[in-house]
């Protein structure tokens, strides 16, 4: 008797939340930049800016999306956060489909924010299957962002 293996799908996906009905979306990382919209509401997941994570998104964010997924740890209050924005939204818009760039306000998701033992902000850190690969305290440019990106990408991003 012959058997046929089935090729294993080696697509990766993201796994985020329609932050307009708050459905879960498991989502083709090769078709981010088709601008997909939630299977719900119909409304477009915009993933060409950073994607705002709190407490009970965190988690299921990171370990179910295959793609590496950047967290910038903010707050509202924070200076060198205001700063360091604009760069983590230019990176969002370059890395749309081959990474997930996010925001966590450390105010308002505390508990997460403890978990890592965030004791200054900005922190930016890097997650690659849910662990985390890198990791920077301070405001830093566009420039040491890609840098820290790309330890989780690897050569020839």
């Amino acid at each position: 008797m012959e058997t046929t293996a089935t090729p294993k799908d080696t697509r990766q996906h993201l796994t985020v939340r329609c932050q307009f009905c708050q459905t879960w979306n498991r989502i083709d990382a090769s078709r981010v930049v088709d601008r997909p919209k939630c299977g719900k509401c119909g409304k477009p997941v915009l993933l060409d800016r950073p994607l705002k994570l709190d407490d009970d998104t965190f988690d299921r964010t990171l370990n179910e999306t295959d793609l590496p997924v950047l967290v910038d740890f903010y707050a509202d209050w924070c200076g060198p956060c205001k700063m360091m924005a604009p760069s983590v939204h230019k990176l969002a818009l370059t890395y749309v489909g081959k990474a997930l760039i996010t925001k966590l306000d450390t105010d308002r998701a505390q508990r997460t924010a403890g978990r890592f033992d965030i004791r200054g902000v900005p922190t930016t850190m890097v997650f690659q299957k849910g662990k985390d690969v890198a990791r920077q305290t301070g405001a830093i440019s566009y420039q040491q962002l890609e840098l820290l990106l790309m330890r989780a990408l690897g050569p020839g991003a």
